[in-house]
């Protein structure tokens, strides 16, 4: 089922022999451009003939009701309440440890305070269709809350009765959203960053989607902020040996690809006996899945088995990939780590499967896919705010760096940038 790639005895640039999915085309790139038009001019009647041309469903309110989420969580089963509960409450704690306090830079009479203010409203798009993502839901709204923003929305696609899954309401009472919206698709997005008559604009849009969805962020891009990783169809990477248990490392290859097409789904290996092994393993428990379509589209398109000369060569295959979801189930993967440059999130030994990530670990799994984990991170509360600088400095300060800026600012021909300076130091002798 996954295709066999045999890099031993290759030197030099593997770039050039390593496939990936193809790129979105100018075919997806106008459809979503003229989605967001349509939204940007015509709001809420553009949403919903939107929503009845892609979710088959005709909507009054776009708005979830407020009593209906409180509805949701309250008629939750325990032991689902809980587990929502539980994995919120790691998920909150993990981002309170990446709250960077305020501060103080003094230099020479000059004091710079650097403050960490949150946006005003942020948007979180939450998938639907294919699955449904409860984990999501906490995955990017509480990090928006712990950054401090005070309005916090929330946008998935309604199913065939125009209602959101009760369990994606009741992970929103738990993570403490403030708006639920039934809308999905480029057209959520283009709603929460141009505004509708009932969706107000956001400031910042995160969380994952389709190759629609996220070409849609780009194109919003400097309209609102949109974190600059590429979180779009699920990736991963599994690293294995001789010594892996074949039936863990085929369930982890298949783990992300039972997400649905366009992602990648990757067994890198330098055992030609591992590999047919756990291809074999693959093919077993995939025609055993009850979401053996999506799996087996994944793997149409991005389902590769790579045999390397080492592991020196084969984490030089997983740099390239650059994957969102990195496993490295070998026989010492502390050893690998310090070789690992580009990957969205890296899992450790047999007992840490990504889907541990997914759901509990802590950090958010929102994560660079296509690539951009090369240059991105995963969402962070960071995404939620912006540092402020507040300068201040006394007279005896600008009088001794008067001179630098002058300098700088006559050579750059911004005479108005030295006189600024100039005339306060004169009205000071």
């Amino acid at each position: 089922m996954l295709r066999r790639l045999d890099l031993r005895g290759v030197t030099g640039d593997l770039r050039g022999l390593l496939p990936r999915p193809p790129q979105a085309t100018a075919g997806p790139v106008a459809a979503v451009q003229a989605i967001l038009a349509a939204v940007r001019e015509r709001g809420d009647a553009a949403v919903r003939e939107l929503t009845e041309q892609y979710d088959h469903v005709m909507l009054d309110d776009l708005r979830v009701a407020s009593a209906d989420i409180t509805a949701a969580l309250d008629g939750l089963d325990p032991e689902l309440r809980a587990a929502l509960e539980s994995a919120a409450a790691g998920i909150r704690d993990f981002h309170e440890h990446q709250v960077v306090a305020d501060h103080t830079y003094e230099r020479d009479g000059i004091v710079v305070e650097g403050r960490h203010v949150p946006v005003d409203r942020a948007g979180c798009y939450v998938p639907g269709g294919r699955a449904i993502y409860p984990s999501t839901v906490l995955m990017t709204a509480i990090p928006a809350k712990v950054a401090r923003v005070p309005e916090v929305v929330l946008c998935v696609p309604p199913d065939r009765s125009g209602q959101v899954p009760a369990v994606t309401l009741a992970a929103a009472a738990v993570a403490g959203v403030d708006e639920v919206y039934r809308i999905g698709g480029a057209q959520a997005v283009g709603a929460m960053a141009y505004g509708t008559e009932s969706v107000r604009a956001v400031d910042v849009i995160v969380g994952p989607g389709n190759v629609y969805v996220a070409i849609a962020k780009r194109e919003v891009a400097g309209v609102v902020g949109v974190p600059s990783s590429f979180p779009g169809p699920s990736e991963v990477v599994v690293v294995a040996d001789d010594t892996t248990p074949v039936d863990l490392a085929a369930v982890d290859v298949i783990l992300q690809a039972e997400h649905g097409p366009g992602g990648l789904a990757w067994l890198v290996t330098w055992s030609e006996a591992a590999a047919d092994a756990i291809c074999a393993e693959i093919a077993v428990q995939v025609a055993a899945s009850p979401r053996r379509a999506e799996i087996e589209s994944t793997f149409a398109e991005g389902g590769y088995a790579v045999v390397c000369d080492g592991p020196e060569q084969a984490l030089q295959v997983t740099n390239l990939i650059a994957p969102e979801h990195l496993e490295l189930l070998s026989a010492d993967p502390g050893a690998l780590v310090p070789l690992v440059r580009h990957a969205g999130a890296v899992f450790c030994g047999p007992w840490a499967p990504a889907s541990v990530g997914d759901y509990v670990a802590g950090p958010s799994h929102v994560l660079p896919t296509d690539g951009t984990a090369r240059f991105s991170s995963a969402l962070t509360v960071r995404d939620f705010q912006k540092e402020v600088h507040v300068v201040t400095l006394d007279e005896a300060a600008l009088a001794k760096v008067a001179p630098t800026i002058v300098a700088l600012a006559n050579a750059e021909g911004l005479a108005a940038h030295a006189e600024s300076v100039r005339r306060r130091v004169e009205r000071r002798s």
